[in-house]
């Protein structure tokens, strides 16, 4: 078997007898790819009418889009959806596309470029901007409801993005564009503090965090809607369009069907890649594999943690808290003032409380030993270890698709 690991894979042999499960995406055939699904969502719309039938001429509409650091392919997405913004008499200089920076550095003008395709050039492309807000409101759990303005004042607001798991808000995609999309720091704070809330976990539609996106959504006003899933190469295989709940929803079951994974037994060990560069490229990235990994593994246990992180940690405040709290201060620091980047420090330490684990990486090894982790140079050698640790009868699951494949155990 081959395993992600950086930039290369890894050759794994365990014994047959101990290996109870490896988690692949499940086979189900694509019946659309890219811009043909892309297309095909537009002429089937979910709870509502087709795009080119609800938007009115002269309106000002925004095209909100995926940042950078997200997997969505929005060039292949955002020129059907001009196409039909224009059949419908909209022109080009009505049409903003707005990326969602949420919480993230701006774009060069050449990302934007790269993220908005053959639109670049025909319509105006912005980043949000936090220090430009309206506020809309304010959400039953505190929540401030601030939107970028071009955002809050358009006429007509279209979201897009990739549906994935989340690992405390469930899901990507539909009303999270606008929360954390195009929200402030505040906002995004005030939300997020959720995550260690009963329930906040992925794979949970009703997970407090997104109720209260969805809530924030609402008082915006979201016209429409293209979501789509993606492989594990990135590649649109499915996609909704229309009502931002509805649409969305479907959007969920299908990744569902691909991505989860029903269990009805934990492991003594699992051994999770996050599928080699540039998921692993820092621990920041790889870190939503290990989350997922949680859910397969027995209290006890262990998780074998692959993520080459060549470029370290990927951000500070995520190393000063891994390198100066305990897991049991960083769950009661997250919960008394939630800081972004602390907040997947308090991720990992969840699943330190519950299994060990080993880190194999490019990382010093007395530097993985001060995040609390146990560090190893190869992954035959953190096996062999983790054997020795559960005895000879041990059961493993393997997960070479970790941030994708999500593990749901049964009995929960």
């Amino acid at each position: 078997m081959l395993i992600g690991y950086d930039r290369t894979e890894i050759e794994f042999t365990p014994e047959k007898g101990r290996v109870i499960g490896v988690f692949e995406p499940n086979p189900i055939k694509a019946e659309r790819t890219g811009a043909e699904a892309v297309e095909y969502a537009l002429d089937h719309p979910i709870g509502d009418v087709k795009l080119e039938e609800k938007v009115r001429p002269g309106q000002k509409t925004v095209i909100i889009a995926s940042d950078i650091t997200r997997p969505m392919p929005s060039a292949v997405a955002l020129p059907p959806i001009a196409d039909r913004l224009r059949s419908a008499g909209v022109e080009y200089s009505d049409i903003t596309v707005v990326f969602g920076l949420g919480s993230h550095r701006k774009h060069t003008e050449e990302e934007k470029k790269y993220l908005a395709g053959d639109l670049y050039g025909k319509v105006e492309c912005i980043d949000s901007d936090p220090d430009d807000t309206v506020r809309l409101g304010v959400t039953a759990a505190g929540t401030p409801v601030d939107i970028f303005r071009r955002v809050a004042e358009a006429d007509f607001v279209i979201a897009t993005g990739n549906i994935e798991y989340h690992y405390f808000a469930g899901y990507s995609g539909g009303a999270k564009a606008i929360m954390p999309g195009v929200s402030t720091p505040e906002a995004i704070q005030c939300n997020h503090k959720m995550m260690t809330m009963p329930g906040s976990y992925a794979g949970n539609i009703m997970s407090p965090v997104r109720q209260d996106i969805e809530e924030a959504a609402a008082m915006l006003g979201v016209d429409y809607i293209l979501n789509a899933v993606l492989d594990e190469h990135k590649r649109i295989v499915y996609a909704v369009a229309g009502d931002v709940t509805s649409a969305h929803r479907e959007g969920v079951k299908f990744l569902d069907g691909l991505y989860r994974i029903p269990i009805t037994r934990r492991a003594d060990i699992v051994v999770v890649s996050a599928g080699g560069y540039p998921k692993d490229q820092n621990m920041y990235q790889a870190q939503k594999a290990l989350d997922n990994a949680k859910h397969a593994v027995r209290p006890g246990g262990t998780v074998i943690w692959l993520a080459g992180c060549k470029e370290g940690t990927g951000s500070a405040r995520f190393e000063e808290w891994m390198t100066s709290f305990t897991p049991d201060e960083m769950i009661e620091n997250i919960k008394k003032k939630f800081k972004l980047g602390a907040h997947k420090a308090a991720a990992v330490a969840m699943v330190m409380k519950k299994a060990d684990i080993y880190l194999v990486s490019e990382l010093d090894a007395a530097f993985v030993e001060k995040m609390g982790f146990k560090p190893f140079v190869s992954l035959d050698e953190a096996y062999a270890a983790a054997i020795a640790r559960h005895g000879e009868n041990a059961s493993v699951y393997i997960m070479p698709y970790g941030g994708s494949t999500l593990p749901i155990y049964e009995g929960e």
